[in-house]
């Protein structure tokens, strides 16, 4: 799905432009990247979160030299996706067997 298909879907559910849809649509993907910027978490319960995670600084390789070189920290945007998403994308999980609870060896009359 891209943005525009998104943008479709919005106008034809709610019955209003696409133009006034693509605004919507904008404003949600501003103010989460907003939010972001300043280090928040975004919760859409229960699709998922947005969060910002940091990465280390490290030491890298050149691939085409071989030359080692430093990659600074820096912070990255991620997605953690909620239980509902997780479920309708790979379907339910079984519950965990439980364990019997009987003691072995002994002997059912």
């Amino acid at each position: 799905m891209t943005k525009a298909d998104l943008i479709d879907t919005v106008a034809g559910e709610s019955e209003i432009s696409k133009r006034q849809a693509g605004e919507i649509v904008d404003l949600i993907l501003d103010e989460i990247k907003t939010a972001l910027q300043k280090g928040d978490r975004v919760a859409l319960t229960p699709f998922g979160s947005f969060v910002v995670r940091h990465r280390k600084a490290r030491e890298g390789r050149n691939p085409k030299t071989g030359e080692k070189l430093k990659i600074a920290a820096r912070k990255v945007p991620a997605f953690v996706a909620g239980k509902s998403l997780k479920e309708a994308v790979g379907g339910v999980k079984k519950p965990a067997a439980k364990k019997s609870t009987a003691k072995k060896g002994a002997k059912r009359r």
